[in-house]
């Protein structure tokens, strides 16, 4: 994909900080949020027991329920847990013909998921050992492993603490 440069480059980046005076809050200048929380992200899959042998079987991520879509007949829904009290949802949709994934806008160009440095080891050689490519500590993110799930989602496994980006604390403890 093309990158901007130069004097493009350049207003990209004054419209940012623009952005960022303009709206960022912080302290006690920030409102709270209106809502609890992510109760569950909901994604499309093309295959359901593809899904589950990828994230509860190769990722760790316990399959906490499946059950039968309630808007759409024969479609299943189910969810896994992600930790946190946080659940990841799938939905297929059999019947129509989905075409494969592509960064779009609107589309989710990746779920980044905190992790312990002990489970970012675990999920390297979980990885490696069958035999799927990341991209990460090779190109210079020490603290990142992208990889993308059956249906084109993209993963983060972030070695990071929730709340925080880089080690700056984004939200209160």
């Amino acid at each position: 994909m093309p990158q901007p440069a130069g004097a493009e480059l350049e207003a990209i980046r004054a419209r940012r900080d623009e952005l960022r005076d303009t709206y960022l809050r912080t302290g006690s200048a920030r409102p709270a949020s209106t809502v609890r929380g992510v109760h569950h992200l909901a994604l499309i899959c093309r295959d359901v027991e593809e899904t589950i042998q990828f994230y509860q079987g190769l990722l760790g991520f316990p399959l906490v329920e499946l059950v039968e879509n309630r808007d759409y007949p024969g479609s299943s829904h189910f969810f896994f847990d992600i930790g946190n009290r946080n659940l990841l949802g799938f939905f297929d949709f059999p019947g129509h013909d989905h075409p494969d994934f592509h960064e779009t806008i609107g589309g989710v160009q990746h779920l980044a998921l905190s992790t312990s440095p002990e489970e970012f080891d675990n999920a390297r050689q979980r990885l490696d050992e069958a035999g799927i490519e990341y991209l990460g500590p090779d190109r210079g993110v020490d603290n990142s492993l992208y990889i993308r799930d059956p249906n084109g989602v993209g993963i983060e496994f972030y070695r990071e603490e929730l709340g925080r980006f880089e080690g700056v604390p984004l939200l209160p403890l």
